[in-house]
């Protein structure tokens, strides 16, 4: 069955095929090569490879696995059927099986992430637990003191090594998609997203619709619609909002600046001062908080709680 999503239809199937540095691929391809895979709790930005590294060491080494994304199932009940069921029944192939928990860090650490450390224990001789997480610190320390913790951190010298990689492997999908590219645009699109490997191809394939990458899709990009989001807000879908603003590379002045001008268009007249005195206020509060992504959701949170959509 080909597979509509350029993420994963060239999605690697190796270690080494693994856009990452040497010294991260290192320990994944002794796993493999030992053939055991202990827990492991992977951490780092959004697209940058470890769910697609963690999938590759599986395929690898050919152990069952199943993929669990932690924010779309974040509840105790999922981690009671998926998680408990599959963990307890044996391999196919004989051999340890693995879960794969991606975006772990949107698991209620009061339930799900101690049910979770629990389960690391009861089913050690059967299966292995792989967390993938951009936050590591909102993982709790249980689940961390029983997983080996991968950094995805690069350091200088790697970014430029990594940035020019993958614009290769970019040239070459588009040219298994015989869309033609201008180089310069190419260039310019991973700089913009690296290392964000997932959110160029996506922006590339959405893209490719038109025949040819140029320079049209920097603007494209520039112009970050919020009509998704205004969506998610007005259906009180706080975990929708979430996802979209941990995927959407916007500094919150832009971001704030759009929902104000689009006001008189979403709200009701009456709500309007309201989401003003709002929307001035998170932006005070952005020059001081230390993370800017809770300051915007939060933001979010208290315009979709108390005002009035039309």
């Amino acid at each position: 069955m080909e597979h509509l999503l350029w993420t994963e239809k060239y999605r690697p199937q190796t270690v080494d095929d693994c856009i990452l540095p040497d010294r991260l691929k290192q320990p994944f391809q002794e796993y493999v090569n030992q053939k055991q895979i202990p827990n492991l709790l992977l951490a780092g930005g959004a697209g940058v490879g470890k769910t697609t590294i963690a999938k590759a060491m599986c395929n690898e080494i050919g152990c069952d696995f199943m993929v669990i994304n932690g924010s779309d199932e974040s509840g105790i009940d999922t981690f009671r059927t998926k998680i408990k069921n599959y963990a307890s029944s044996m391999s196919l192939t004989g051999g340890r099986k693995v879960i794969i928990i991606d975006e772990a860090d949107y698991l209620n650490p009061n339930s799900t992430q101690p049910a979770l450390r629990n389960a690391i224990e009861e089913f050690a001789s059967n299966c292995s637990f792989i967390f993938t997480c951009n936050y590591k610190n909102r993982i709790i320390e249980p689940l961390h003191s029983r997983c080996a913790v991968i950094d995805f951190g690069l350091k200088n010298g790697e970014k430029a090594k990594m940035a020019s990689a993958f614009f290769k492997r970019t040239q070459s999908i588009l040219q298994s998609e015989k869309i033609d590219a201008d180089e310069k645009v190419l260039a310019e699109l991973v700089k913009k997203h690296f290392p964000d490997f997932r959110r160029v191809l996506n922006e590339l394939q959405r893209y490719s619709q038109f025949g040819k990458i140029d320079t049209g899709i920097l603007v494209q990009i520039a112009d970050i619609s919020i009509d998704e989001l205004s969506k998610h807000i007005v259906a009180k879908d706080f975990g929708a909002i979430r996802k979209w603003v941990s995927s959407h590379e916007i500094d919150n002045t832009s971001l704030f600046r759009k929902l104000y001008d689009t006001l008189s268009d979403t709200l009701k007249p009456s709500s309007v001062p309201q989401a003003v005195v709002i929307l001035a206020d998170y932006q005070y509060k952005a020059a001081f908080v230390a993370d800017q992504e809770i300051n915007t959701v939060a933001c979010l949170t208290e315009l979709m709680v108390n005002c009035e959509f039309i």
